[in-house]
Parts: C-alpha cells; sequence; structure tokens
C-alpha cells in the first residue's frame, strides 16, 4: 500500500508539472489586478492602470493568444464590477427625483418663484448630482471595459481564421516525404533512448524492479477490463435487452452498459499508471501515457455510442432502423472514429512538443484525416439507409438523421481534400467535429430515449410513456442545451459562449425601459400566479358560491367568464407594472395596429364584441336549445369570438358570435323550457272521429311531461278522398324530450287505433290515380267488414275499367 501511495504521489507531481511551469511563466509576464468583490468601493485608479495596460497589451502583435485570454478574463471581472457599480444610489436618486416633482416645475423664463423653494430645488438637485456620479462614473468605465473586450474577441477571432486558412506544404508531393520519414524515425529514436537511458539508470532500473509486482497487477487489471469485462458487460446488456416487454428492462439495460465505458477507461488508466510507475519514461513517453487514458476514453465512449445506436438486438421501435449488415457496419464505423481521434491525439503528444516542420506535420497527419473522412463517407452512406420507403411518412427524427448523414458525407469529402492542398489544420477543424458532432447527436437520441424509458418506469407504462408529454419535452431542453457544446466543438471559445450569456442578461432596450431576462422571469412568475388565482376564484364560485343563488345557469356561465377575463387582464397588468416594462414607447405601434384591426380584423372584432355582448346581454346561454341559419342544437360553449353548438347528430358547430347577435335566432328554450309538439295522425275514411278524438287526448293525456293545463287539444283538421286528418298538440315540461314523446305517443296511436279497430291510412302515390281508387275501396271494405251487418254499404265494388271512366 505504501508503495501505491508512492507512485500515485508521483503520478500527481507529474501532472503538476504544466501548471508549475506556467506558473513560473507567469511570474515574469505583467502582474494583472482584479476588482474588489467584497462590496467596498471601486478602485478606479486600480481600474485606470489595468485599462491602460491592456490596451498596450492588445497594440503589441506579439502578444500570445493565451495572455490575451488571461487579460480578457481580467477586464469580464472588472466588466461585471463596473456593471454593478451603475446602479449605484439608485434608491436615493429614485427619491431625489420625486422630491423634485413634488416642488413642481421649474419657473419659466421672467416668472418668479418663492426663495425657499428655489433654494430647496437648488439642494436638492446638487444632492441629486452628487448621487448620480458614481453610477456616471461606473458606466463610463464598463463602456471602455466592453470595448477593450470586443477588441480583443475581434483579435483573436482573426487569429482563428488565420491559423484555419494557414498553407502548409502538400502531404502529396513526394518532396516531403523524406522530411517526415525523418521525424517520425527521430521520434521513434527518441522514444527508444528515453527508455535505454531509463534502463542503464540503476536508479531508475531499481524502481522498476521494486514496482514489478504492482506493474504486473495493473496490466494484469487493465486487460481484464479492456478486454474480458468489457465484452461481458456487453453480452449482459444485451440479455437485459432482450425482454423488453418486461417494465424497466430497456432503462436498466442502458444504464449497465454505461460499465462498458468506465470499466475499460479505468483499466486504461491502470495501464498508465503502470507505466508511470516503472520509471522507464521520458519525456514524450511519458506525455504519451498521460494522453492514453483519454485516447482510450474516446474509444471506448464511441464504441458504446455505435453498440446503443446500432444494436444487435433491434426491436420495432428502433431508433436507426437498419437491417443487421448495416448495423454491424455502423458499430465498426463508430469504433474507427474512435480510434481515429485517438491516434490523432497520440500523434500530437509523441510530436508536436519537438517542434516539427510543416512538412512533417502535414505528411503525419494526413493518413489519419484521410481515414477519418473514408469513415465519415461511410457513415453517412449507412445513415442514409434509414430512410422510409415513403417520404412523407417519415418521421422528423429520421429527416434530422438524413441531413446529418449528407453533411457528414460532404465534409468527409471537404476535409481530405483541404489537407491534399495543405489545409491541413482547416481540414481538422472538419473532421473531427464532424465526428464528435455525430457523437453529441447519437448521445442525445440515446438520452432522450433514457429519459423516456425512466418515465416508463416511473409511470408503470410500456409503450405510451415513452411518447408522453414530459419526455418529449425533456428531449427539447436536451437539444437546447447541447448547442453550446456543439458550438465548442466547431471551435467556438468558452469566452464566446460567456459574453452571448452576458449579452442576454443585459437585456434590450424596449422604449425607455430596459428589459432583461429577469423582468421576463418576474412577468412569467406573477402572470402565472395571477392566472392560478382567477382559476382558483372561477373554480369557488362554478362550485360553491353561485350554486347557492337563485341566478340560472347560463347567467352562472356568464359570470364565470367575465371574471376570467377579467382576472387575466389584471394579472398581466400587474405582471408588466411589476415587471417595470413601460409600453409607451409602444403607443405608435398601437396606434398602426388599430388602423389595422379596423380594416383587415373587421370579422374578428365583430364577433369578440358580440361574444361580449352574449356573456352580458345573454339572450343565449349555455344549455339553450336554438335554432341559427337553419341549424338547431343545444349551446355547449360560449367564447369570445364563437358559439358551439350540439346537433342531435353529435356533431359540433362553430357559430360566428356575430351571427347570434344581428341574425334571427330562435330559442326554444331561452326563459323556459316547455314547448309544444305537433303529432298528426291519418285515419281511414269512415272512422268515427269522435271515437278517434277521444282516444288521441286520452294518449295525450296519459303522458308524464304533458302540462294538463292547458290540456292538450285534438284537431280534426280535414278529410280527403282517403284519410281523415288529426292533430294532437300538447305543451311539455321540457321540450328538450319531444322527440322521446313523439315517439312513444305514435307507439301508444299505433296500439290504441288497432285495439278498436280503426285503421291508420298507409301513404299512397298520388301519381297513379287507379291505385289510389283501388286502396280507398280496400280501406272501404275493411271499414265495412268491421261495421254490424245491418250497416253495411250495399253498392258492389268498380271494376278497374269504371274508375278509369270516371277519371276520364
Amino acid at each position: 500500500m505504501r508503495r501505491l501511495f508512492l507512485w500515485l504521489s508521483l503520478v500527481l507531481a507529474l501532472v503538476a508539472v504544466p501548471v508549475l511551469a506556467q506558473d513560473q511563466a507567469g511570474e515574469n509576464a505583467p502582474t494583472t489586478v482584479e476588482p474588489a468583490t467584497d462590496g467596498a468601493a471601486l478602485d478606479y485608479a486600480l481600474w485606470e492602470r489595468m485599462a491602460e495596460r491592456a490596451e498596450a497589451e492588445i497594440e503589441n502583435r506579439n502578444t500570445t493568444t493565451d495572455r490575451m485570454e488571461e487579460i480578457r478574463g481580467q477586464l469580464a471581472k472588472w466588466r461585471a464590477a463596473l456593471q454593478s457599480a451603475q446602479s449605484a444610489n439608485s434608491a436615493r436618486i429614485a427619491t431625489l427625483r420625486q422630491q423634485i416633482d413634488a416642488l413642481g416645475p421649474a419657473p419659466a423664463d421672467g416668472a418668479t418663484e418663492a426663495d425657499e423653494i428655489s433654494a430647496r430645488r437648488q439642494e436638492l438637485a446638487s444632492q441629486l448630482v452628487k448621487a448620480q456620479a458614481p453610477g456616471i462614473a461606473a458606466e463610463e468605465a464598463y463602456r471602455r471595459a466592453d470595448g477593450l473586450i470586443d477588441e480583443i474577441d475581434r483579435t483573436l477571432r482573426e487569429r482563428q481564421a488565420d491559423q484555419l486558412l494557414q498553407l502548409w506544404p502538400s502531404p502529396l508531393n513526394p518532396g516531403n516525404w523524406p522530411e517526415a520519414a525523418i521525424g517520425f524515425a527521430d521520434t521513434v529514436q527518441r522514444l527508444w533512448d528515453e527508455i535505454s537511458e531509463a534502463w542503464n539508470n540503476p536508479k531508475s532500473r531499481g524502481e522498476l524492479f521494486d514496482n514489478l509486482p504492482l506493474i504486473i497487477v495493473l496490466v494484469i487489471v487493465a486487460v481484464a477490463l479492456v478486454v474480458y469485462v468489457r465484452r461481458w458487460i456487453e453480452r449482459f446488456a444485451e440479455r437485459l435487452q432482450q425482454g423488453a416487454t418486461v417494465r424497466g428492462r430497456n432503462f436498466w439495460a442502458l444504464i449497465a452498459s454505461l460499465g462498458g465505458i468506465i470499466l475499460p477507461t479505468i483499466g486504461v488508466v491502470l495501464l498508465s499508471w503502470a507505466l508511470v510507475a516503472s520509471g522507464m519514461l521520458g519525456e514524450i513517453s511519458t506525455l504519451i501515457a498521460v494522453a492514453l487514458p483519454f485516447a482510450g476514453f474516446i474509444v471506448f465512449s464511441l464504441a458504446w455510442l455505435g453498440a446503443r445506436a446500432f444494436p444487435r438486438l433491434q426491436g420495432d421501435d428502433a431508433m436507426l432502423p437498419l437491417p443487421p449488415e448495416r448495423r454491424a457496419e455502423g458499430r465498426f464505423l463508430s469504433v474507427m472514429m474512435g480510434l481515429v481521434i485517438s491516434a490523432n491525439i497520440l500523434r500530437g503528444a509523441a510530436m508536436d512538443a519537438q517542434a516539427y516542420s510543416d512538412a512533417t506535420t502535414s505528411v503525419m497527419s494526413f493518413p489519419i484525416l484521410l481515414t477519418g473522412g473514408l469513415v465519415l463517407i461511410r457513415l453517412g452512406r449507412t445513415l442514409r439507409k434509414t430512410r422510409e420507403t415513403d417520404d412523407k411518412t417519415a418521421s422528423y427524427a429520421l429527416r434530422l438523421i438524413q441531413l446529418l448523414a449528407r453533411g457528414l458525407t460532404g465534409l468527409g469529402i471537404l476535409g481530405p481534400v483541404l489537407a491534399a492542398f495543405g489545409y491541413v489544420q482547416a481540414a481538422e477543424a472538419v473532421i473531427y467535429p464532424a465526428m464528435m458532432s455525430f457523437a453529441l447527436v447519437a448521445f442525445l437520441f440515446i438520452l432522450q430515449r433514457l429519459i423516456g424509458d425512466a418515465w416508463s418506469l416511473l409511470a408503470k407504462k410500456e409503450e405510451a410513456a415513452r411518447d408522453a408529454l414530459v419526455p418529449v419535452l425533456a428531449g427539447f431542453v436536451l437539444a437546447i442545451a447541447s448547442l453550446p457544446v456543439l458550438a465548442l466543438i466547431w471551435g467556438a471559445r468558452f469566452s464566446d459562449l460567456t459574453e452571448l450569456w452576458n449579452r442576454f442578461t443585459e437585456g434590450f432596450q424596449l422604449g425607455s425601459t430596459k428589459v432583461s431576462p429577469s423582468n421576463f422571469m418576474i412577468f412569467a412568475i406573477l402572470f402565472i400566479i395571477g392566472y392560478m388565482l382567477t382559476r382558483l376564484f372561477q373554480g369557488a364560485l362554478r362550485s360553491t358560491i353561485l350554486p347557492k343563488t337563485k341566478m340560472d345557469q347560463g347567467g352562472q356561465t356568464a359570470l364565470i367568464a367575465g371574471v376570467g377575463y377579467v382576472g387575466i387582464f389584471l394579472a398581466a397588468l400587474i405582471a408588466i407594472n411589476a415587471a417595470g416594462i413601460d409600453l409607451s414607447g409602444l403607443a405608435i405601434v398601437a396606434g398602426a395596429l388599430s388602423v389595422g384591426i379596423g380594416f383587415g380584423l373587421q370579422q374578428i372584432v365583430s364577433n369578440f364584441i358580440s361574444g361580449i355582448i352574449l356573456l352580458v346581454e345573454r339572450p343565449v346561454s349555455e344549455g339553450d336549445w336554438i335554432e341559427v341559419a337553419g341549424v338547431q342544437g343545444k349551446v355547449r360553449a360560449i367564447s369570445v369570438r364563437s358559439t358551439r353548438i350540439e346537433t342531435f347528430d353529435r356533431n359540433d358547430v362553430i357559430v360566428p358570435n356575430a351571427d347570434l347577435i344581428t341574425g334571427r335566432v330562435t330559442n326554444w328554450t331561452r326563459f323556459n323550457l316547455s314547448g309544444r309538439i305537433i303529432v298528426p295522425v291519418s285515419v281511414a275514411l269512415g272512422s268515427d272521429t269522435r271515437q278517434v278524438e277521444k282516444i288521441l287526448r286520452a294518449i295525450a293525456e296519459e303522458q308524464p311531461l304533458a302540462i294538463l293545463n292547458p290540456p292538450p287539444v285534438v284537431a280534426f283538421i280535414g278529410y280527403t278522398a282517403t284519410q281523415l286528418n288529426f292533430e294532437v298538440r300538447v305543451i311539455l315540461r321540457d321540450v328538450n324530450f319531444g322527440l322521446q314523446v313523439r315517439s312513444d305517443m305514435n307507439h301508444r296511436i299505433l296500439q290504441r287505433l288497432a285495439e278498436e279497430g280503426i285503421h291508420i291510412v298507409p301513404p299512397a302515390a298520388p301519381s297513379d290515380p287507379v291505385k289510389t281508387a283501388e286502396t280507398v275501396l280496400a280501406l272501404a271494405d275493411l271499414v265495412d267488414r268491421d261495421r254490424p251487418a245491418a250497416t253495411r254499404r250495399k253498392a258492389s265494388r268498380p271494376a278497374a275499367n269504371d274508375v278509369k271512366g270516371a277519371e276520364r
């Protein structure tokens, strides 16, 4: 254990060497000063010296990029302190201005003012000038600091662009190959010399033999973690994923698969520790050993991403619908991307510190870049296979993948071409960020699936929970949060992102008010609180207060809706005032909008005003049965723009409110639910009219919903050559049940008339008079058979020809 602590201390010391060297190098650099952050007043003399020194170093073209970044960091701290100092004495300034306003406006030229008021006005004005002085000085210094930061950012961007466009010797030129071969051989020779020198050193050799047991253990554990444990974890995750129908197995399989990154990376770290503990490493080999864990982490991470994006076992809900051979190719290409990036890292660790020529670096980098370009081209081709047979039914995610595939293919071609012409740094800025961008997109897809599976596990559902609102919103938030990471991948500096955030937090000018995110947060919080209180009050009115009053249902609905509109308006007004948003600057815009509303939105405004009239005057209320524009139905909802009517067919008809106000509307149930129904009845010619009337009146009076005061009316309307026509007119307590009552009455009428031997006349086609006559005679025979023998008619039935003759 003691030896373990010793070589751990050695590793920490080796890691700390570059930091100490940087600190020693910084001792000779100009010192920097920082502002006070403990609430004390700013030392503007100190700021002046800092600003002058920064201006001098910005003008010096020999100032390094690291030094420029350091100066920028100091200026950013000063700028933040100066921005806070601008609000100094703000409360006192506001009070003084209110006092001055209370004195009234200053007298015009030639006018006189009381001496005591004039003296007080001058005193307050003097106090106001003194109170504003710190804020004015802070604002001036803030502008200066902000300008210096902009100059540094512009200089660094120009340097970055010049570096990307730097033309190196072409790696395809055979004249540069011997120099590159010499550089490669020199690196190998230096590595060999370092190991030989350490081996010939008795102290280093003794350290090797002392740590040999620990080194052997570390190497064995590293090999086991990299080779065997990694394979076991992959198989274990696949076994869990096979039971995808069991809730949570997808989630736990993905969590278990993370061991395929963590444990092998730990193995590479142990291998690096074993190399350092051997004591056989020199300067170059130490750099390689230190870079080895990072390279291993990249390889294992991309291999894990490939295994998740292109799984061996794929279900119906696969992220990338691909055949097995394409998925195998995707896994191989993912590992190749990791190897390409790791190879570039190890090449830089071995050769960049020796400051070889541009030709050597160009030739040595070109094979790695060419391999990376080929990998991107093949990966783009593989991803394009996810296109569905019908592009119209393709999901949004698959369309993004198709776009990503085209981008990877184009960058895979562009990178090697740039490197072939000598723009090696530009090629590196294309190939490696493209690979990392694919890794980021794949990671976002996997993470969104993980959130969906976790939500499914919590919601105790299988498929539906993955597409629920929470996982979708989480995926959207992850996509937004990944944008800064994507910007860093493509060469953005961290200071660029902090500058964007600083600009965002500063806000923007709206009229005479400066609106910042804090204003929006205050507005959103207060508006949400007001909205919730309004809804709570509406709920109390709907369920507790209004049901105990004598107000009808339509009036209750109108009152609740009016309270909602007023509450939302007041909530928005209070939130705007609390956030300090001055809308006076929008008066001109509001005037222009009013003109546009007058000409282009006449119908919408008309419907809006009509909706307010409906809620106040209430000629139509919810629950009423109305008829408008030939449509009958029950009013289900009244909004400020339209009214929803539900017909008997259970269809919703949306009627503009203006039609209910300006048009003709029949309201069957506005003030009274009672209404009259009319049931027509036709019996055969020759029936006893008084008996029919008696039967129909009895049927009408026995209806439960029929009103007996006034009583039902049975009217003998008239007769034709074939039938006697009656109408039963009944007033119901609730006309909404008119159809049901009419149906019950028809059933009862058929039953009673059949019991009494009275026949209902069937409908006859008036176009055939012969058939009409025959029908009349047949009905007459039926009636005659039911009569006593003494009263039967004596005339015989005429022949058809006689009927035709009569017709003529």
